[in-house]
């Protein structure tokens, strides 16, 4: 992060956390800012209270991580200092997510209170819940947020301390918040300030209604966006390269937080299979998913593996909910996520989460009536799964969400860091986390790249698309959660997936790749799902290590003896067989996995990605043999 000061020591040594108060002695002559009226000294905030922040849980709500400090985290409390050694009107604090970047905001907001810096507070989230969720955490520490307000009602009754918004609501009125903010001395705090740019006129609304404001404090875990969108109140400098980046004032990313104990680790099960569909033109076609393929293929692949009514989807729903169960173990409370890509999906992956656990999942479509009090309840209860399309998809904390499914054809580097941040907020140290994936290059991609920190570039030499990233922008996205846009492209004119095929591909986990393939219900893909869900990260990388160093001896992708490998040929033989598979799958009314074990059974060797020439034909051969009648 360009000119930010980072937790590794950049920063000088934080203080003990009961020092707290006395970084903002000198708060009381605040930086230049507009000139307020007299009257704004009239309101006494409620109780804010500097020693109830301290005591607030490092990762509010959630309880703090095994090993970190009974008040404020390290980062916590170097962040702090920093502040009030700046003493900025504006600050950009960048925390990955599960960090306790609440907790932060809330103390800042508590020391400028009781100095007087500002008189209210003024909180703007991407939603609804979080609005709550604020006010929630800000009671705690005696700041009376109001999360129902309204803009029809002007001003907020003089028992609060100030209002929580959503930047869609203050973008719908800039005028009336920035005749709030210029009314009193106001904190302003932009809660995943990256939203501010999500639109045009969302941003010159930001900008209009909190111009004027004392003091400004944005947060985000994730500093970048996947489009050059300007955000309002954040510092852009140019790099050597001539490419503007944002530049935070401290930075703590999903590394240092992995290092410290206080996010969980990762491991990421990706799953490819053959696919088929029919094109627009009517053409027939059928490719690997997780094998080199042209970004039109690869999407259309991708697509079809998501089709509720293909095999892929149950397929990874039924391990997905086996690795719960085995997580469970250690963790009893443990739950699991799927994020799917429109509400129509939404429903059908719920079905079949429902037929797979005899137990009802939450489901949340949108952020509607009653979206934030599912949520809320299936934070604090012991339902298996959730289903959603965006809600939860960033800035939520269930804690407890340890087992996840990416099933969305969205690809943006903002939309998974904010997807695979719901599963990281660890509670205590050992606990881990588990994503299931398509084998799409892009989001394997993504998946090893996850503690590389990214900045928010407004200049760009090529677009998105020149660079090969795939799939749907925030924008496509927000039009699929709306109910008049809720069927996928899959539903399009002319498109039809015809069948899609799971098997177990790989492990992905600390940047290295685990697994040699297998049909799904195979010994090996059983053996990766019965990893213990409570390990030390250098425990679960020794264990992986083990289950495919037994792999690789049992025979699993070792080629025939003697064999010369044509690589062409093999790739060949692999797509005639899942070809036939898929017809007879059809045909018989059987499983692709089903019928994948019968012929393995028949001719030996391991799963489809490493069987050998031989070994193919003879499954093949075997396949054409039950079309015509033999057994």
């Amino acid at each position: 992060m360009r000119g930010s000061t980072r937790s590794n020591g950049a920063a000088r040594p934080a203080p003990e956390p009961d020092q707290g108060p006395d970084l903002f002695a000198s708060l009381a002559e605040p930086a230049a800012s507009p000139a307020q009226p007299a009257a704004a000294a009239a309101h006494q905030p409620t109780h804010p209270s500097p020693s109830a922040a301290a005591e607030l849980s490092p990762a509010f709500p959630a309880r703090a991580a095994w090993g970190t400090a009974s008040n404020l985290r390290a980062w916590q409390a170097a962040a702090l200092a920093r502040y009030g050694e700046l003493q900025p009107r504006d600050f950009l604090a960048v925390a990955t997510p599960g960090a306790g970047k609440t907790t932060f905001a809330l103390r800042v907001a508590t020391e400028l209170l009781k100095a007087r810096v500002v008189d209210q507070v003024t909180i703007v989230a991407p939603t609804e819940h979080l609005k709550t969720q604020w006010a929630d955490a800000a009671s705690r520490v005696g700041i009376a947020i109001d999360p129902n307000f309204r803009n029809a009602q002007g001003a907020h009754g003089s028992h609060y301390d100030g209002v929580a918004l959503t930047y869609a609501q203050v973008a719908a009125n800039a005028e009336l918040h920035r005749r709030r903010t210029r009314g009193s001395r106001t904190l302003v705090i932009l809660d995943e300030v990256h939203h501010a740019g999500d639109a045009l006129s969302w941003g010159d609304a930001v900008r209009e209604a909190f111009e004027s404001a004392t003091r400004r404090l944005a947060l985000t875990g994730t500093p970048f966006r996947s489009d050059t969108a300007p955000i309002p109140f954040i510092t852009y400098e140019e790099d050597r390269d001539g490419i503007r980046r944002s530049r935070a004032d401290y930075t703590y990313g999903y590394g240092d937080a992995l290092r410290d104990g206080v996010v969980r680790p990762v491991m990421f099960l990706a799953y490819s299979g053959e696919m088929t569909w029919r094109t627009r033109a009517g053409d027939e076609v059928s490719a690997r998913l997780g094998e080199p393929l042209t970004k039109d293929l690869m999407a259309q692949a991708w697509r079809t593996a998501l089709a509720p009514e293909g095999e892929w989807i149950p397929a990874v729903l039924r391990a997905a909910d086996r690795r719960l169960s085995e997580v469970r173990r250690t963790v009893p409370d443990a739950g699991g996520l799927v994020i799917a890509t429109d509400q129509a999906s939404a429903r059908a992956y719920a079905a079949q989460l429902r037929a797979v656990t005899r137990e009802e999942p939450v489901v949340v479509l949108s952020d509607d009536d009653g979206a934030g009090e599912r949520i809320e309840a299936f934070s604090a209860g012991r339902q298996r799964w959730m289903v959603a399309v965006r809600m939860v998809s960033e800035g939520v904390d269930v804690p407890r969400l340890a087992v996840g499914v990416y099933a969305t054809a969205t690809a943006t580097p903002l939309f998974f860091a904010q997807a695979v941040g719901r599963f990281v907020r660890a509670r205590r140290r050992g606990e881990t986390a588990s994503v299931f994936l398509p084998s799409v290059a892009v989001l394997l991609g993504l998946a090893s790249e996850l503690e590389v920190e990214r900045d928010h570039a407004l200049d760009r030499p090529a677009s998105a698309a020149e660079n090969g990233e795939t799939g749907l922008d925030d924008a496509a996205l927000e039009r699929a959660n709306r109910a008049e846009s809720a069927s996928s492209d899959l539903d399009g004119p002319g498109f039809q997936a015809l069948a899609a095929q799971a098997t177990f591909d790989h492990v992905l986990f600390d940047g290295d790749q685990f697994g040699t393939g297998g049909d799904i219900g195979s010994d090996v893909e059983s053996d990766f799902l019965a990893i213990p869900g409570f390990m030390e990260t250098h425990e679960v990388s020794s264990t992986l290590r083990a289950r495919q160093a037994a792999h690789m001896r049992a025979g699993h992708g070792a080629a025939g003896p003697g064999e010369v490998v044509d690589h062409r040929e093999i790739a060949r033989l692999r797509k005639e067989l899942n070809q036939l598979v898929s017809a007879w799958a059809r045909r018989s009314g059987t499983p692709h996995a089903v019928v994948h074990t019968r012929l393995r059974q028949h001719s030996g060797g391991g799963e489809v990605p490493v069987a050998n020439a031989e070994q193919l034909r003879t499954r093949i051969d075997k396949v054409r043999a039950w079309f015509v009648g033999q057994r």
